[in-house]
């Protein structure tokens, strides 16, 4: 579904007017290119997120330049009767003007000549650094061109600048409708994790000796991502089965999940050109075992700090530092770590003990893309002498502190492997706890609680 016109040219505005804080120039920006899959057939196309987020267009094949006065231009395929009764229908560009709000638009074998009148006499080129294959090459000929005409009087822009901050600044504040969409992702993506939690139970009550396979769970999330109306996941599906859980970006495959096993999911659903991301770990049968528990309650109570801690004027880190000193007690209290050898919990988050079984942050950007963009540091400030997470000690700028309209994952977790001195009943328990979290003039609303977190209330529902 495209982007309402008026709101894209509404951040075509605000990007225009930062670029001529900056002195002006042209920017010039590509969508997403076609990847060829095998044959003659291509993967899904999916549009660049910068691209989409300024026009609402989702067609491959389309360009725009936008100058610091706000003037925008569109680039596109044309008509094309026998191509679209393979392919389906195309825009064209006589059509995109009113349909997109930009202000002209040109077939896209125009693109060449388009883009040297509107860089001639430019103060700079701004691009997104390192986004686009080829993208460099190619404005580079434009400017060796425009330097060929200069005995014409056509002076060529001095600079080249990047975009992608400038964007990545716009994209992190959501506003009231991207937040409803996001809010509609991630109640599709509940859905479909509470429907694999029941899938799950209602399998082992039927057949509690078989094994169940990780891709039939994955195709209960497609099923219901799709049913109502998502248009893709948004990153590929993890569906862990026992100690896979323990593999942090294992993806789905053939392995049977075992009752008494645990299933850890990371999946969620993209629409409209938005993210969710969800992980839920839920016992395959409906029962959590006393070992299971042990360590989810931990898990689950590392997340509740750090969901108090997400609120605007704290830390982006905060919440991650809450859920550490959490998790580091409890490793210390069940005996994945050992007093005598780590001491105390400061002891073990100073020297990043806690990284053995807890190795990744608690959260990141969410937005058009599931890790978006977005700054996390304070750049405006002064480094700081702090901890890397790595046990050692770093001067660098502190973390960026948070802001009503920002969207984060809040997500700790545990993953014990064997290990001499690690108690067995906790081997191969991989357990993550994973919601989407808007700030909040008040503090934080986490849009992903349609699927419970709470183990009674996991297995109540398994149960039903």
């Amino acid at each position: 579904m495209a982007a309402e016109p008026a709101r894209c040219a509404q951040r075509r505005a605000r990007l225009a007017q930062a670029m001529a804080a900056q002195g002006g120039g042209v920017a010039v920006l590509p969508t997403a290119a076609e990847r060829q899959r095998n044959g003659d057939n291509d993967h899904p196309f999916r549009h660049c997120s910068h691209f989409h987020y300024l026009t609402g267009f989702d067609e491959p094949q389309a360009w725009l330049l936008l100058d610091a006065s706000g003037h925008s231009t569109l680039l596109c395929r044309e008509k094309n009767v026998e191509r679209e009764i393979w392919d389906g229908h195309r825009l064209g560009p006589e059509a995109a003007p009113a349909a997109l709000g930009v202000d002209e638009a040109h077939a896209l074998d125009a693109l060449d000549k388009v883009a040297l009148d509107k860089l001639a006499n430019a103060a700079a080129v701004w691009l997104p650094f390192g986004v686009h294959d080829g993208l460099l090459s190619r404005v580079e000929g434009w400017l060796a061109t425009l330097r060929g005409r200069s005995h014409l009087g056509v002076r060529t822009p001095q600079a080249q600048r990047d975009l992608t901050p400038l964007l990545a600044e716009m994209r992190l504040f959501k506003d009231e409708a991207e937040l409803a969409t996001m809010r509609r992702a991630a109640q599709i993506s509940a859905g479909a994790h509470a429907r694999a939690m029941r899938f799950s139970a209602q399998h082992f009550r039927e057949h509690p000796e078989a094994g169940l396979p990780e891709y039939a769970i994955e195709a209960e999330l497609l099923h219901e991502f799709r049913r109502h109306g998502a248009q893709s996941p948004a990153y590929g599906s993890i569906v862990a089965a026992g100690r896979n859980a323990c593999v942090l970006h294992y993806a789905a495959g053939d392995t049977e999940l075992r009752a008494r096993e645990l299933c850890l999911i990371d999946a969620g659903c993209e629409l409209d050109g938005y993210a969710s991301d969800i992980t839920r770990t839920f016992p395959a049968d409906g029962r959590f075992t006393p070992a299971q528990r042990e360590l989810y309650d931990i898990v689950l109570e590392a997340q509740q700090a750090a969901v108090a801690a997400t609120r605007p004027g704290a830390r982006k880190q905060d919440a991650h530092w809450a859920a550490v000193r959490v998790l580091a007690q409890g490793m210390l209290d069940t005996g994945l770590l050992k007093r005598d050898t780590v001491g105390d919990v400061d002891a073990v988050i100073e020297s990043a003990a806690y990284r053995a079984f807890y190795m990744h942050g608690t959260g990141h950007w969410l937005g058009r893309d599931v890790h978006d963009v977005g700054e996390y540091l304070a750049l405006d400030e002064e480094p700081v002498d702090q901890l890397d997470g790595y046990g050692a000690r770093v001067v660098k700028k502190p973390s960026r502190v948070l802001q009503p309209g920002m969207v984060i994952t809040i997500e700790p977790g545990i993953y014990v492997r064997p290990a001499e001195g690690v108690p067995e009943r906790f081997w191969h328990i991989g357990i993550r706890i994973e919601d989407d979290a808007v700030i909040t003039p008040a503090g934080c609303e986490l849009i992903s609680r349609e699927v419970p977190v709470d183990p009674r209330e996991i297995e109540r529902l398994m149960r039903s």
